[in-house]
Order: structure tokens, then C-alpha cells, then sequence
């Protein structure tokens, strides 16, 4: 894994997805191929008004559960509201405490961390993922992306690294490496090859200044840095970037992303 990580990946907005009930049964293959659906810029997914991020944290060892939930809760802006054994636990929790944040084991015994992923996905829920595992398979880490996680944070990662990956996601931003996003985007442009073939002209419709933005996002720049590198204004990057999202129909920057990546594939063939 690279040492440089930070959380470098904005996600735009559309439209937020209805609430509803979560129905735990209701579980879908475990190749689905799902990209998250996005969050309003600068948005918290659930608004409590007390000015914190609430939190609810899952994983099967009780001590790091207990570790975890008393870390986080140092934070001034944080606050744990809820702690679960089991992802079937973790989804009562969501549903009962309505959180902000989840953070999230992925091997549990019982219901693991992708078959709550795929629930909530299908339910529509607001609560932005945040999983914590040892894992470093990048099958895994697609998995996550798929399924409607929005951060990933490795065990060995410091606590630093946690907190910014809590923050991030509750504004609506996915919270990857550098490192870990590239790979993800390009096992899912290789396993998404037929939708590219499909759009293979999508990048064509764009204008220069289009282009150059879709690249930026491609390389995980967020919208100031990209106002920054262009010379241009972070509104006048948020229009270009709705313009782009009408020519080449990318629901969010995840998507532009695979485009962009596969379209550089393709010129450097």
C-alpha cells in the first residue's frame, strides 16, 4: 500500500435516495455491480442538530469495539450513539438511531460487513459507510465501493486516519487512499468493460476545459484543487462538472472517474 493516503475524492450530488425500511432477508447477489448513489456537496447525510457527527461503530471483538468507541469519542465533533457484535446489530441500530456515520467490521460472524453494505443499499439508507478492516484484497475493497461503502481504513492505519475518513464521509466525500482508489477504479473499469464500450464516445462530447476537469477527478483531485490547477473558480468547476455529468450520463464522480480512467487506457494503447 502507498504511504501517501489521504481522502481525496468528492462525490456530487444528484438526488438523495428515500428512506425505508430495512428489510435484512432482502439481500442481493454477491456480484451486484453497484456504484454508491451520491450525497448533496458539503451535505451531512442525517441532520441531528447537535452539531456532531453521530455514530454508530460494528465489530465482532469486544475490545476493539469498546477501544473504538471511546477513541472516537474523544473527538469534540463526534459522538458515538450506538456499539454492535454482529451486522444484524448493526442494522438495528442504524435504523433505530438513524446515524450520520457507521463505522464498520467487515468479517463478522452471522451477517458480515458486505451483506449490511447490500442492505442498506437496497434500502436507500442515508448513513455513509466507513469500514474498518485488515484486509488489503483489492477484490474486497471494490466490493466496498460497489455495495454503497463511501471509506475504507485499514486496521494498521492510525487514529488519524480514522477520524479524517469519519469527517469525510459525513460531507458527502469518499474517503480512499490515492493508492487504494487507483486500484479500485481500475478493477472496476476491467470488470465494467462492456458499459465503457457502451460510452466509449461519452469523453468525445466534452469540451477541452471538460476534459481536463474529468481527468482531474480521475486522479481524485476535490473541486478546490481542481479550481487551484485550472485557475478557475470552484462554482465555475461545479457547472463545468454538471455539464459533464449530462454529456457522458456519469451519476457521480466514481463513475466520471472509471470513464476518464478507461479513456486514458485507451490513448495510451
Amino acid at each position: 500500500m502507498s504511504a501517501k493516503k489521504n481522502t481525496d475524492i468528492l462525490v456530487d450530488s444528484k438526488a438523495d435516495a428515500p428512506k425505508t425500511e430495512l428489510n435484512k432477508t432482502e439481500l442481493q447477489d454477491s456480484n451486484i455491480d453497484v456504484t454508491p448513489g451520491p450525497l448533496a456537496e458539503g451535505e451531512i447525510p442525517a441532520t441531528n442538530g447537535s452539531g456532531k457527527i453521530h455514530i454508530v461503530v460494528a465489530d465482532d471483538h469486544a475490545v476493539l469495539r469498546e477501544s473504538l468507541s471511546a477513541l472516537l469519542g474523544t473527538q469534540p465533533d463526534i459522538e458515538v450513539v450506538g456499539a454492535a457484535a454482529d451486522g444484524s446489530q448493526a442494522l438495528d441500530l442504524v435504523q433505530a438511531k438513524h446515524p450520520d456515520v457507521l463505522v464498520l467490521d467487515l468479517f463478522m460472524p452471522g451477517s458480515d460487513g458486505f451483506e449490511v453494505l447490500r442492505t442498506l443499499d437496497k434500502a436507500g439508507s442515508r448513513v455513509a459507510t466507513v469500514v474498518l478492516t485488515g484486509s488489503e484484497s483489492e477484490t474486497d475493497y471494490t466490493n466496498v465501493v460497489r455495495l454503497g461503502g463511501r471509506g475504507l481504513v485499514l486496521k494498521s492505519d492510525g487514529p488519524e486516519k480514522l477520524f479524517a475518513a469519519v469527517r469525510a464521509v459525513a460531507q458527502g466525500e469518499l474517503a480512499f487512499s490515492d493508492d487504494m482508489a487507483q486500484r479500485v477504479l481500475s478493477t472496476m473499469a476491467a470488470d465494467t468493460r462492456s458499459f465503457m464500450q457502451a460510452q466509449a464516445s461519452s469523453l468525445d462530447r466534452l469540451s477541452e476545459r471538460e476534459r481536463q476537469i474529468a481527468f482531474c477527478v480521475a486522479r481524485g483531485k476535490k473541486n478546490k484543487d481542481i479550481s487551484a490547477q485550472l485557475n478557475i473558480s470552484e462554482n465555475t468547476v461545479k457547472r463545468h462538472l454538471q455539464s459533464i455529468f449530462n454529456k457522458t450520463g456519469a451519476r457521480d464522480r466514481l463513475e466520471l472517474a472509471v470513464l476518464a480512467l478507461n479513456e486514458a487506457s485507451k490513448q495510451a494503447a
